[in-house]
């Protein structure tokens, strides 16, 4: 795929990138139902929250920081497995929710919600507003393990069968998530429903704590495989030859994204488009180059779900749409302006 800009541009790319996340973040932690001026921002991002108001401190250190915090995470997570994915399956239509880790998070979270006050009590009592997310988190990990597991053969992961797999482990939790909400009541179905539409409302300083063991580590590992990657465009064959070990590959991409997206999925609820859109569209950009691609993605999915954000609690003020459905109705056209112009190039043929 010719790429638009030359290499010597890149960098100039990625710092655009980083200086657009910081202007959105700071719209994003000044503007919504209650707007602070930017000598509030100044003092609570400072040390010297102690000279803003009660309410305006409350909004700013416990509800919009760890919100925006929360929302820059889980996009640039969900932008950078999106990239990882589509190159380790050579496809780039493909997304993390390929293998199995959307399904088994949601089936973990509608078991939670439907379990909570029997026989998930004890956790839902020790964990608190945590209980959701972790079995969430619990649900996608094991959804990918059992896709890991049943695309090896003979001691060899076999992209195609993660494929199959991953179809195939998405079915199962949709036939197991349905059949819980069959026998949930109105209250279990209206809370399933908001998570997976998605929502920044409830990320906490306190979800941010728990999901970042699984989120950091992720977020470390997938660029580091950038070279690697890169040699996997030829081909595995040709990869092989280069020195790459491609079982190691495998297993590091594919338990990172399980872990990344399944705890990013946990806090923020089902957020569509980010993995799949943000790296088609920054390939389209930046060319193929993994080394650059991928922190790319990972910054345009941080700027995408908080412009997102900002614009679902500004449509609808003071109340909120659900961040899910604004980056759906924001990615639907450009993925489908995506395809139409590598229908044009022949990028599918």
């Amino acid at each position: 795929m010719q790429s638009f800009l030359r290499p010597q541009h890149r960098p100039a790319l990625i710092l655009g990138l980083a200086l657009t996340l910081a202007l959105v973040f700071a719209a994003s932690l000044a503007f919504g139902a209650a707007r602070l001026s930017p000598e509030a921002l100044w003092f609570g991002l400072t040390g010297r929250a102690d000279q803003l108001s009660a309410v305006d401190r409350a909004v700013l250190l416990s509800i919009r920081l760890p919100r925006a915090l929360g929302g820059a995470l889980v996009g640039a997570v969900l932008g950078l497995c999106g990239a990882a994915m589509q190159g380790l399956f050579r496809n780039p239509l493909a997304d993390p929710g390929l293998i199995g880790v959307t399904g088994g998070a949601a089936l973990g979270a509608v078991l939670c919600v439907k379990f909570a006050a029997t026989a998930l009590a004890g956790a839902s009592l020790l964990l608190g507003q945590l209980a959701l997310p972790a079995c969430a988190l619990a649900g996608a990990l094991i959804a990918t393990a059992a896709m890991h597991r049943a695309s090896i053969v003979e001691g060899r992961v076999v992209v195609a069968l993660m494929l199959l797999a991953g179809v195939g482990m998405n079915a199962l939790a949709g036939a197991g998530t349905g059949l819980v909400l069959f026998f949930a009541d109105d209250d279990q179905l209206r809370q399933f429903t908001f998570w997976t539409l998605g929502s920044l409302a409830q990320v906490s300083w306190a979800k941010l704590a728990a999901a970042l063991p699984f989120v950091l580590p992720a977020a470390l590992l997938v660029p580091l495989h950038g070279r690697s990657l890169n040699a996997l465009l030829l081909g595995e064959s040709e990869a092989g030859h280069l020195g790459v070990d491609l079982a190691r590959l495998k297993r590091h991409l594919v338990f990172a994204t399980a872990a990344g997206v399944g705890a990013a999925v946990s806090v923020a609820g089902g957020i569509g488009f980010v993995g799949l859109v943000v790296p088609h569209l920054v390939r389209q950009i930046i060319g193929p180059d993994h080394r650059w691609l991928l922190p790319a993605s990972a910054l345009l999915g941080a700027v995408l779900l908080l412009a997102a954000d900002l614009c679902a609690r500004l449509l609808a003020a003071p109340a909120e749409l659900p961040v899910g459905v604004v980056t759906a109705a924001l990615g639907a056209p450009v993925f489908f302006s995506l395809l139409r112009r590598g229908r044009r190039d022949r990028v599918f043929a």
